[in-house]
C-alpha cells in the first residue's frame, strides 16, 4: 500500500511541477486596436476612398435618372423603336451602375485588408514579445476567453508599452 502511495506521488509530482510552470496572460486587443494611432489612420483613408465612391455612385444615379425623366417625358410622339432604344440604354446604364456597386465593395474590402493587416501584424508582434520576454506560456485574447481564473495576468499594458501608446 506504502509502495503505491511513493509510486502515485512520484508520478503526479512532474504534472504538479509541470502545472506551477504555466503562465497564462490575456490581452484586451481591441482596447489596443483602438488606441492604436495607425488604425485612426487606416480608417480615416477608408473613410475618404468610401467617399469618393459614393460621391460617384450618387452622379451615376443622377445621371440614370436625369435620362430615365427624358424617356419618360417622350409620349407618344416618339416612335416606338426609338422609346425602346432609350430603354435598352437605361438598361445598360443600371448594369454598369450594379457592376461599378461591384467593383466598389471588391475595392474597398481590397483596400480594408491592405490598410489593417499591418496594423493587425503589428499588434500581434507586440504582443509575441511580450509573451517572450516575460515568460508567458499562453497569451489569449480577453474578447474571446469565456472564463478567468486565477493564475490569468492581463498584459494589455504591457504590450500598449510595447506599441508605444497609452
Amino acid at each position: 500500500m506504502f509502495k503505491k502511495l511513493v509510486i502515485a506521488l512520484i508520478c503526479c509530482l512532474p504534472l504538479t511541477l509541470a502545472a506551477q510552470a504555466l503562465k497564462f496572460g490575456t490581452v484586451n486587443t481591441g482596447d489596443v486596436l483602438t488606441a492604436m494611432p495607425e488604425r485612426a489612420a487606416a480608417e480615416k483613408q477608408l473613410q475618404d476612398l468610401t467617399k469618393r465612391y459614393e460621391d460617384e455612385f450618387v452622379k451615376l444615379q443622377e445621371d440614370f435618372q436625369k435620362k430615365y425623366q427624358e424617356v419618360q417625358a417622350m409620349g407618344d410622339t416618339v416612335p416606338e423603336t426609338i422609346k425602346m432604344r432609350r430603354y435598352e440604354e437605361l438598361q445598360a446604364m443600371d448594369q454598369r451602375i450594379q457592376s461599378f456597386r461591384q467593383v466598389v465593395e471588391q475595392d474597398l474590402a481590397k483596400k480594408q485588408e491592405e490598410l489593417f493587416i499591418p496594423i493587425q501584424q503589428k499588434l500581434m508582434d507586440a504582443i509575441n514579445a511580450v509573451g517572450s520576454e516575460n515568460g508567458f506560456t499562453y497569451i489569449f485574447d480577453a474578447n474571446a476567453a469565456y472564463y478567468k481564473g486565477v493564475g490569468n495576468e492581463d498584459v494589455t499594458p504591457l504590450v500598449k508599452t510595447k506599441l508605444g501608446i497609452q
